[in-house]
This record gives structure tokens, sequence and C-alpha cells, in this order.
């Protein structure tokens, strides 16, 4: 039997359905938010092989905890939450390094605007998993998520200079990533 229902006129039902455990309704949860969550794990993965991995793990908690979800909150922002904690929590598992002090932090200057025009969606993403997963991680959580650095240090259990630090020095890997690749011939 194929049943197909739209989130925003039956998400009560949805997610009591998840609740019991319903097949069909955790794979339509799962396929409207796939498009949305993917890009979001990409982003905090080495590979597609590791974002799938942390989406559903993810994807787990979420059906774990979806008793817990308050109706007329906000599903997507929910979901989204359980997966970028998922994403940090992978992060914590495999981070080996954490080093680097302010002190240590390098000049950082940004992008001219003709640099910036020549540079695609693609090449960005790309380019962000290229960083060390430490920077990877700090670049995300601030300036994709919007985190301030005194929240991501208290996530990842770092000091709140150690996360500006390696900021700069996630933006300084990434230039270079972008001219090493010759999407931009200079970088200033």
């Amino acid at each position: 039997m194929d049943l197909t229902i739209t989130l925003e006129n039956n998400e009560q039902d949805l997610i009591a359905a998840c609740v019991r455990n319903e097949e069909w309704a955790q794979k339509t949860l799962y396929e409207s938010f796939y498009p949305i969550l993917y890009p979001i794990c990409i982003r905090y993965a080495v590979d597609k092989e590791e974002a799938l991995d942390i989406l559903h793990e993810g994807f787990i908690k979420v059906f774990r905890n979806v008793g817990k979800y308050q109706a007329g909150t906000n599903l997507k922002a929910w979901v989204k939450r359980i997966i970028v904690n998922t994403a940090i929590d992978n992060y914590r598992k495999t981070s080996k390094n954490r080093t680097s002090d302010l002190d240590q932090a390098y000049d950082v200057c940004s992008l001219d605007a003709d640099a910036v025009s020549q540079i695609t969606a693609d090449d960005i993403m790309s380019a962000i998993q290229e960083l060390p997963a430490q920077y990877r991680t700090i670049f995300n959580l601030f300036v994709i998520e919007g985190y301030s650095h005194a929240e991501i240090g208290e996530k990842l259990s770092i000091n709140e200079s150690t996360s500006r630090s390696n900021l700069a020095k996630a933006r300084k890997k990434l230039k270079a990533i972008i001219v090493k690749k010759g999407i931009v011939e200079y970088v200033r």
C-alpha cells in the first residue's frame, strides 16, 4: 500500500505514526527532510559516506526521540538541531587534535569582490570538505549555523579562544585551497 501524506497538513498524524514506529511515517519524514539535511551533513563530513552515516545516525535519534517533539513547534528546526548535534558528536568521536590558541592565529583577510564572483557554491563546498575536521566543524558552526564562539566552545569542549583561532585558521586554509585549485588566481 502506497500512502502519501504532506508534512504541513498532517504533522500531528505523522508524528503519532512515527511514535508507533510505523514504517510509512518514518519513510515520509526521512524523504521530506533528506534534501534539507544531507547538505548539512556533507558540510561536516570528510566524504559522502561519512555524511550519510551522520544523517542516518541522526535520524535514528529523531525516531527514538520523536515522542518528545512538542506539537506546534517547528519540526524542521527540531530535526535539524538533532542532525547538527549528531554531526558534532561525530566530530568529537573522530577528533584527535585539539590544538591552537588565539596567540597562534594567522592574519586573515577577506577575498576580493572579484574573487568571490568567480567561486561557485560547489567550489566552496568542495573546498570546505578539504579542511581538517576541527576547522571544518568550527567553520560550519560559526559561519553557516550561526553559533557564537562561546556556544562552539561549550559544544566541542574547547576554549572560546581556540574556536576563534581555529576559525581564523580555517578561513586562511580555505583561501589557500581555493587558490591551489585554481578557482581564483589570487587571494589577498
